[in-house]
């Protein structure tokens, strides 16, 4: 059988091997050709049953190949035979026939089916004519779950017959696709036929026979065969395959090797092109150009990023753009993939929000914390999700962002300024400019971003997400030191006891219970109040509460709590790695997998925190606040323009608010080029201008209201898109799935950051999460998005020998010393900007850029 590939039935008649590349005996084309030139040829024929098409077949022989009346009786009578079809059966029906019947015999193979070519390999000895109505094991059958939606069967029927004394060949094509009943493996309409059988002496029938439904998959041959209406076209079908024809030399090549298919086939439109027929093709002859020309995606530098020479032009076309689409984005999301989704940009967003909340936390006095994070992202990120014109960015802090507030904190406080105050100004004044940019259609300059700043851009941003979880995991350390002085012989030396003594230093031993301590003979009358063996059984909780230190010489050191924290950060990120290429596994059900590798984060992070769960040992936690008011209680939630600041503040705001402006300009728009790439073939387009409009206002908003200042974060975003990438559900055995696009929609947002809101109020059941884990995901996230881009691969290529290197496609045009030079430049580039947004001037970070 074949679709796009063949798969032969192993020795035996018990399996179809695996999908492989047909390989054809030249010689096997000049008799196919043969056969069509001098045998029946019926086009357009009108049958309605596979007995009316036999008849019509053999009485319409060209004169000097007519059969006689008997030969014909019995070639219709055998034709007409019910054939035995090759099972396809599950893994468990197997197994149950393996253990009841252990000894059977060998299955003959059948009739085997393809669309939209067909090939019989062999016949049994059928005992029934072919039923006019499909079979019950045709209409259970498994294999058809891959058959291509709207695709029809070809059947190719050749063998040996006694009785004849030259071949019978005969080439039938229907007007309509029929339902031939049961002669089919499975249930499908069939449109073409192919006949060929002779006398025994010929051994040349089965490779005919393959050339045959060979020729049928064949994309080029399938339009001259729809077309087709006379016997020289289908000639010429043949004289054009051949012409594209690729002969491996018999010594150089084992002909009974297979070849799997290929990760990626080419396009039918560059061979279509060339079509030796100029009509157009008939029915749904053309189906497959039609989907490529329908493939692709909105380009990057469309019309969205055209002038248009108005006040707010380009705003308006994008609302215009993107209203038709308002609904579908609510419906697009009843998919199960998108629960996953939501689930692993929670995580992620909730992480990001502790941790950039902790930093801000620690750069303004707590002006902004961890609460403000949450109800900033959450309050910021709905809004943006429900009217900008790309639901699938995610809002977040950025690193430059926290680095302008850290210095603006400073300057207030130097210069006697209310920082809220202050910054409130500057918030006011990044929202005007940002209209200002919106109105005069600035966003058009995105066209001029290039690969080059969009992946010197991306690697920054993916390496600053790697580099903070590494950084993070390494400060455990700090939390939980390791003894590396540890030795086992010394294990009756080691101790920790609580010393209540009030001066520093203790002047003489004492014994308490069973561990020996030092203590100050001045304290002894305090310490008399308690049992010895109190003092001894205190927590360390207990003993810090009144006013005693801890002292031995084990008291630092947490050894279990920093391995298992790394041993989780590692098992995490790998889990994500490895389930999410479970898709493209060879176990399991197809199902099974797609679900495995949609949920591959979600298991990840169940499974690390069981194992967690099960150790029982206390690991740094996921800490979220619990109460709806400010961290600094000095702090109101209003933030009023004019108060204990000078009346020049609100004009002096305008200059470090041109720096903020363009930070915005530069990370928001950087960040929609990326996500809006043709190569992701979104299909609801881009909005730019309207994004735009979106972060700018929110800067007023929560500037209000003393919340954080938020713009698209690259690397959330992409994990985002990644995960609700669309595959095709059905591909041919052999074919991997074809990537159609992502799931375009606003509902995975507006949940997430509502999922963000009310995770004031999940306290308790996000406390059990260990921070180690979503350090792990973090560190998927950022290796996943790196991984994506050119620059990685072109970096590969320093290290790699020049023999070793892939076929890449740009490789076959440029220079390698011409790629070399361009990958050192990028990272060269990449260098000064982290080594920039490592210092205080990161404010001049987007000027960089």
């Amino acid at each position: 059988r074949w679709i796009k590939f063949e798969e032969k039935v192993e020795d035996g008649g018990e399996r179809w091997s695996a999908p492989h590349v047909p390989a054809l005996p030249l010689h096997s084309l000049f008799q196919l050709r043969t056969c069509l030139q001098k045998g029946a040829l019926l086009l357009d024929l009108d049958a309605t049953c596979f007995k009316e098409i036999i008849d019509k077949a053999l009485s319409g022989q060209p004169e000097e190949a007519e059969l006689q009346p008997a030969l014909r009786e019995r070639l219709a009578a055998l034709l007409l035979l019910q054939p035995q079809h090759q099972p396809t059966k599950s893994l468990l029906q197997l197994l149950a026939e393996l253990g009841l019947s252990p000894c059977r015999g060998r299955n003959p193979p059948g009739i085997l089916s393809l669309p939209p070519a067909r090939g019989i390999k062999g016949r049994s000895e059928p005992r029934t004519q072919v039923s006019k109505t499909p079979l019950k094991e045709q209409l259970k059958n498994r294999f058809k779950k891959n058959v291509p939606l709207g695709a029809e069967a070809a059947h190719v029927a050749v063998g040996e017959v006694e009785f004849l004394e030259k071949p019978f060949a005969a080439f039938i094509r229907l007007r309509r696709g029929v339902s031939l009943g049961s002669l089919a493996e499975v249930s499908l309409p069939s449109r073409f036929l192919f006949i060929l059988l002779g006398p025994p002496k010929v051994k040349a029938y089965h490779e005919v026979g393959r050339a045959m439904a060979t020729l049928l998959t064949d994309e080029l041959f399938q339009r001259v065969a729809w077309q087709a209406e006379h016997r020289e076209d289908l000639i010429t079908g043949i004289e054009a395959f051949l012409d594209e024809l690729i002969v491996l030399p018999p010594g150089k090549w084992d002909p009974s090797t297979r070849i799997p298919p290929p990760s990626h086939l080419p396009s039918p439109r560059r061979r279509i092109a060339v079509d030796p027929l100029d009509q157009q093709p008939r029915g749904n002859g053309d189906m497959t150009a039609a989907g490529d020309r329908a493939s692709p995606g909105h380009p990057c530098h469309g019309e969205e990023l055209e002038r248009t020479g108005r006040l707010f032009g380009g705003l308006l076309r994008d609302i215009r753009r993107k209203a038709p689409w308002y609904a579908s984005d609510f419906s697009d999301a009843l998919h199960p993939q998108c629960l996953s989704a939501v689930l692993y940009i929670y995580l992620a967003t909730v992480t990001n929000a502790i941790t950039f909340g902790g930093m801000l936390g620690d750069a303004t006095a707590n002006m902004q914390g961890v609460l403000e994070s949450f109800l900033g992202t959450a309050f910021a990120g709905f809004i943006f999700c429900l009217f900008s014109g790309q639901p699938l960015t995610i809002l977040s802090s950025t690193g430059p962002v926290l680095v302008f507030e850290r210095l603006l904190f400073s300057f207030s406080q130097d210069h006697g300024l209310d920082y809220l105050e202050f910054r409130l100004w500057i918030g006011l004044w990044v929202a005007f400019f940002g209209v200002v940019l919106v109105a005069t259609e600035a966003s058009h300059l995105v066209r001029y971003f290039t690969r080059f700043t969009e992946e010197g851009f991306c690697a920054l941003i993916s390496l600053i997400f790697i580099y903070d979880s590494l950084k993070k995991m390494l400060s455990l350390a700090d939390a939980f030191p390791i003894n590396w002085h540890y030795r086992l012989d010394n294990v009756t030396s080691y101790s920790c006891t609580c010393n209540l003594s009030s001066s520093g230093e203790p002047k003489q031993p004492c014994w308490g219970g069973l561990k020996f301590f030092m203590c100050d003979p001045s304290s002894l009358p305090t310490l008399s109040l308690q049992p010895p063996a109190t003092l001894a059984g205190l927590s360390r909780t207990q003993c810090l509460n009144q006013g005693g230190h801890l002292l031995g010489t084990s008291c630092q050191y947490v050894p279990d709590v920093t391995l298992i924290s790394f041993l989780l950060f590692g098992a995490t990120s790998l889990f994500c790695f490895a389930l999410r290429r479970f898709r493209s596994s060879r176990y399991f059900p197809v199902e099974v997998r797609k679900l495995v590798s949609d949920f591959a984060v979600i298991l990840a992070i169940l499974a690390s925190c069981a194992v967690d769960a099960v150790l029982g040992l206390e690991t740094p936690k996921l800490l979220v606040p619990s109460e709806l008011k400010p961290t600094n209680p000095s702090r109101g939630w209003i933030v009023f323009p004019f108060g204990v600041n000078p009346w020049w503040v609100c004009l002096v705001s305008a200059v470090p608010a041109v720096l903020v402006t363009i930070l915005i300009f530069m990370d928001q728009q950087i960040t929609a080029v990326i996500l809006n790439r043709k190569e992701y073939k979104l299909q609801k387009g881009a909005g730019f201008h309207l994004d735009l409009l979106c972060v700018s206002l929110l800067m007023a908003v929560t500037s209000a209201i003393g919340l954080p200042w938020y713009v698209s974060a690259t690397v959330i975003s992409l994990a985002h898109m990644e995960s609700l990438r669309r595959e095709s559900a059905t591909s041919a055995p052999g074919e991997h799935p074809k990537f159609l696009g992502i799931r375009e929609q606003r509902l995975t947002g507006l949940a997430v950051f509502i999922l963000m809101g009310v995770s004031v109020f999940m306290a308790p059941v996000l406390k059990h999460i260990p921070m180690p884990v979503l350090y792990g995901v973090f560190l998927h996230m950022g290796a996943t998005a790196l991984n994506s881009l050119q620059l990685t691969e072109r970096v590969r290529l320093l290290l790699m020998p020049a023999k070793h290197q892939p076929d890449l496609p740009y490789l076959r045009h440029v220079p390698l010393r011409r790629v070399h030079l361009f990958t050192i430049i990028q990272l060269l580039c990449l260098a000064l900007l982290w080594v920039l947004k490592s210092t205080v001037a990161a404010i001049i970070f987007p000027v960089m850029v």
